[in-house]
């Protein structure tokens, strides 16, 4: 029987309590789904106010991952990010697309340039 392998986004917020700590749960969450799944888009967002605060948190380091994995690992993956300690908040969305990553987001969003007609005069 052939595994099903479906899309999906991860949102995890991590707590700023010092640069390395932060970058250390970062690398250890991003090389957990690299391991267990094919990266398709790495988005770090960096430091972000917080909607409300958080265990009187009311900042975080944002990183949204969209990978490709079987049904059974992100529920794992919430697991281990609910355990650890560095990890305010997380999310993992199925999604109903196929996403595609984007290498430079600056030149989708520039206006394509009109080409002139060769013969006008």
């Amino acid at each position: 029987m052939e595994k099903v392998v479906n899309n999906y986004e991860c949102l995890f917020v991590v707590d700023l309590v010092n640069e390395e700590e932060t970058k250390a749960t970062v690398n250890k969450f991003t090389t957990l789904i690299a391991e267990n799944a094919e990266v398709i888009e790495v988005n770090e967002w960096g430091k972000r106010t917080l909607a409300y605060p958080v265990n009187d948190l009311t900042v975080g380091y944002y990183v949204v991952e969209t990978f490709k994995a079987e049904g059974n690992f992100p529920a794992e993956l919430e697991r281990l990010m609910r355990i650890d300690e560095h990890v305010i908040r997380t999310l993992v969305l199925k999604l109903d697309f196929e996403p595609k990553a984007h290498e430079n987001a600056a030149e989708e969003a520039a206006p394509a340039e009109e080409a002139a007609p060769a013969d006008a005069e």
